[in-house]
């Protein structure tokens, strides 16, 4: 039971469950939604926050960051977040877990992701009923590939019978190597070390054969080639318990993006060549993709400011994740309901969280946004551990104004500035 007074957030443009958008307002106590409409009025002893027109949604829930860092989670209108478990030492332990699940309390919560390995070596299962028991959400593979086929297997006939979905990481390691880049005009002009696109289809089709064969649930936490997506589609339509996300980088960016040696581009899976940029933002149109995640992954110089093929891959995402989702709804690819089913409602159910939603009875998750809101990206001024971003200097659109978690004001120097 909270100690905090009720909220009550009055005067918005409300994004329903349903889809819809209807003005009024919702009222929240204990942590949870109480009542939600136009006839909802704030009760005496309520804080009352008056949303002034704009948009009040649920926070935003953001799967495979590998890095908890708040402020920038705030700033971006993210309430929780599924924490990879590439740790160091990785999250392939029962107490690992369990301390990881309670780090971001109160005001933030960690939904950590159980090693599939030992080690994340890709060789002996880790401990993963007692890792569920502990607090982990969902079984992942890490950064890399599961290469073993007979490994995978047994991961999947066990997550499966435990109710688990895996999220895996989707590129056949055998063939992409140490590859910082996409096979073609690009890489071979730059002379980086690079690998097929083939290799991210191979990849999903074995995993897809094994999800199949053990009757479980799979995730894949990036897809972004056109025959990646098309063996995703074929499996939802054969009914396969297969989901599939994306980050804002594969549709925004194509390989032309690595032209300078910026190793705020260096990303994995690496960018993809334009046809299939298009093939993603096309797949995110038709509901081929469910999750659109920020891969938040903040590097310092020490990383970044090496080499291109020295480099470590990963961009900061969370501070971006929305208003470059947004940018989706003005083109006319979706519409906002659609926006936050991929931020908040899809992640939310699979990982088995009640929140994602405005309704009745959810956890009172709560952004007041407002979706044209100009700003500009300055990695030099991010909230974020480190700004190593790949939008740095483009204008965008789409800020969060306020946000509660569980019905409380988080921190917002910097969200209403």
């Amino acid at each position: 039971m909270s100690l905090h007074a009720p909220l009550t957030v009055t005067g918005g443009r409300l994004l329903l469950a349903d889809g819809s958008i209807q003005s009024g307002a919702v009222r929240c106590e204990g942590g949870f939604i109480t009542a939600i409409g136009a006839d909802v009025a704030p009760q005496d002893g309520d804080t009352v926050h008056d949303a002034r027109g704009q948009i009040v949604a649920p926070g935003l829930v953001d799967i495979g960051v590998f890095a908890i860092d708040k402020p920038a989670f705030h700033f971006g209108g993210i309430t929780r977040a599924a924490l990879m478990p590439d740790q160091n030492p990785p999250l392939d332990v029962s107490a690992r877990v369990r301390f990881a699940a309670q780090s971001g309390k109160p005001d933030f919560w960690v939904h950590p992701l159980a090693a599939a390995t030992q080690g994340l070596e890709g060789k002996a299962l880790a401990e993963i009923a007692m890792m569920r028991d502990a607090g982990a959400r969902a079984v992942c593979t890490g950064r890399r590939w599961i290469g073993d086929s007979g490994t995978m297997l047994r991961l999947l006939q066990y997550t499966g019978m435990l109710g688990m979905v895996v999220i895996a990481h989707a590129e056949d390691a055998g063939i992409v190597g140490n590859a910082v880049a996409t096979a073609g005009e690009m890489a071979t002009r730059l002379g980086l070390p690079s690998a097929p696109a083939q290799a991210e289809a191979l990849a999903i089709a074995r995993d897809i054969a094994l999800a199949e064969m053990a009757n479980a649930a799979i995730h894949f936490r990036n897809v972004t080639t056109a025959a990646g997506l098309e063996l995703v589609r074929a499996a939802k339509a054969r009914g396969l318990k297969v989901t599939a996300g994306v980050s804002p980088a594969y549709f925004m960016l194509s390989d032309l993006s690595i032209g300078a040696f910026r190793t705020f581009t260096h990303l994995s899976p690496a960018l993809r060549c334009e046809a299939d940029r298009k093939a993603v933002v096309a797949a995110i149109a038709d509901g081929t993709i469910d999750v659109i995640a920020s891969g938040h992954d903040p590097r310092g110089p020490e990383d970044k400011r090496l080499p291109f093929s020295d480099s470590a891959p990963g961009m900061a995402g969370a501070e971006t994740l929305l208003p470059l989702t947004m940018s989706l709804v003005r083109d006319g690819v979706i519409d906002m309901a659609r926006a936050f089913e991929l931020l908040s409602g899809n992640p939310a159910k699979l990982l088995g969280v009640n929140a994602g939603s405005l309704a009745v009875g959810a956890e009172a998750d709560i952004a007041v946004l407002d979706p044209e809101r100009p700003w500009i990206v300055n990695s030099d001024k991010m909230a974020a551990a480190a700004g190593n971003t790949p939008f740095d200097r483009q204008p965008v659109q789409g800020r969060v104004l306020a946000l509660f978690k569980g019905g409380v004001a988080v921190r917002m120097k910097k969200i209403g500035g």
